[in-house]
């Protein structure tokens, strides 16, 4: 039925059929490109945070961050932020941290609005080049002054065809939309329980150096303080001494 079907006239006679082609291109184009930017942005999140954790908890913060900023994945970026912040305004960390996260989100978001847009108007075009296939219909019949079904098979099949593209480009393009934003989640909340995760060896570390610090402090005290001299008694007064 498709192979017999002539798209070329159809496409000449109904804008649209048009219309339509021009939507599955835009779809197909912005799907392709969220399909290479998320496999750019792939990278193995458990490996750095496991390996930016042994560094921070052997004292290299430095070298945790480069190894963070080193990941193309979301966390990486994230944490190596949130990480130098942390080194200048620990107080600061939970609104540094969803900052970073808001830039990822809206990195990860690009273009894919596009597709939500095209799965929701597709349909609705389709059931216009329907209206418009019917109409064409009626108005062959009534220029012909009959109703064969010679007449109006043309302006039926538009109709039917505009409707069937309608949800071949709204199906794949709400499938796509729900796959970049279910995958878009699941790479931001990585992100922010690896990046918590560091945030929480961080503060150990301090705590640790912080009880190595009061521990240094009492012992030189302890050792720099002298005992207090005993006072000195006063000498005993014997019973002569007192009744002379």
């Amino acid at each position: 039925m498709f192979v017999e079907f002539d798209w070329i006239g159809a496409l000449g006679q109904s804008p649209i059929l048009m219309v339509l082609v021009l939507c599955s291109v835009v779809t197909l184009g912005f799907a392709l490109e969220r399909v290479f930017y998320f496999r750019k942005r792939g990278g193995n999140a458990d490996s750095t945070l496991l390996q930016a954790l042994t560094e921070i908890r052997n004292g290299r913060v430095r070298e945790a961050i480069v190894y963070c900023k080193s990941n193309a994945h979301p966390m990486g970026a994230v944490a190596a932020t949130t990480i130098e912040n942390y080194m200048k305004s620990p107080q600061e960390t939970e609104e540094v941290m969803q900052v970073a996260l808001s830039q990822q989100k809206l990195l990860l978001e690009r273009n894919t609005g596009m597709l939500g847009t095209m799965a929701a108007i597709a349909p609705l075009i389709g059931l216009l080049g329907t209206v418009w296939g019917i109409m064409r219909a009626f108005h062959a019949m009534s220029a012909a002054g009959a109703g064969a079904p010679s007449v109006v098979a043309a302006g039926v099949a538009e109709a039917l065809v505009t409707t069937a593209a309608g949800l071949v480009i709204a199906v794949p393009a709400v499938m796509a939309y729900n796959h970049f934003n279910r995958r878009l989640n699941i790479m931001l909340t990585v992100a922010e329980n690896h990046t918590r995760s560091l945030c929480v060896a961080l503060r150990e570390q301090d705590s640790l150096a912080a009880a190595g610090d009061v521990a240094a402090m009492v012992g030189a005290v302890s050792r720099n303080q002298a005992p207090p001299a005993p006072l000195p008694s006063a000498p005993m007064q014997t019973a002569g001494a007192v009744a002379g």
